[in-house]
């Protein structure tokens, strides 16, 4: 088996802090210089391992949607008898969503949808959060008759929107904590099974 390239582990060390530097200052801000301070090297082994500030942009999108799913992933492999993994990812973001401030990235990108290889990683990053989310509503509803609800691929959709409305809740100090755990723990609820409040 070939080992990983140098610049391949180099990218994964440095991402982290490079997609940390977009989420506080955004895409404009976030110059090169910047960016290679805060990972402690000449600007020059950034253009090594990304051919502009644009493809370092992109793989943070990456980045947001990677860190997700492995926290979700280490969720869903704890052993949980009582809840479905719907629900049990639901509980975890009323809890936690937000905190990591990732949010901001896919902010700043929002207003960079001009630029198609950013639109395109958000299109990416959004449609992989579906597919994987719209999963976990058909598991839990296990072909049970739900034919009040919305179906798998609405209710995925709009689970996105409620977490897109934590985000802006958090962002502009909308909503308490327990504001937030009632966004997921109701309304998600209701999405996934009617069961909300």
């Amino acid at each position: 088996m070939p080992r990983p390239s140098q610049a391949h582990e180099k990218r994964k060390k440095l991402l982290p802090i490079v997609a940390r530097a977009f989420a506080e200052l955004g895409y404009r801000r976030a110059t090169t210089a910047e960016l290679a301070r805060r990972c402690e090297v000449r600007e020059n082994i950034l253009y090594r391992l990304w051919p502009n500030k644009k493809a370092m942009f992109v793989a943070s999108i990456d980045y947001v949607y990677e860190q997700a799913a492995g926290t979700w992933q280490g969720i869903l492999s704890e052993p949980d008898d009582h809840n479905s993994a719907a629900v049990r990812l639901l509980e975890h973001e009323a809890e936690h969503y937000g905190e990591s401030g990732l949010q901001r990235i896919i902010f700043a990108g929002l207003s960079e949808t001009d630029e198609p290889e950013i639109r395109e990683a958000l299109r990416k990053m959004y449609g992989r959060f579906h597919r994987f989310i719209r999963e976990q509503v058909v598991a839990h509803r296990n072909g049970t008759e739900h034919s009040a609800l919305p179906d798998e691929t609405v209710a995925a959709w709009a689970i996105i929107g409620l977490g897109n409305l934590a985000n802006i809740g958090r962002e502009l100090g909308l909503f308490t904590n327990r504001g937030r755990k009632r966004i997921f723990g109701d309304a998600g609820r209701l999405l996934l099974d009617g069961q909300g409040g």
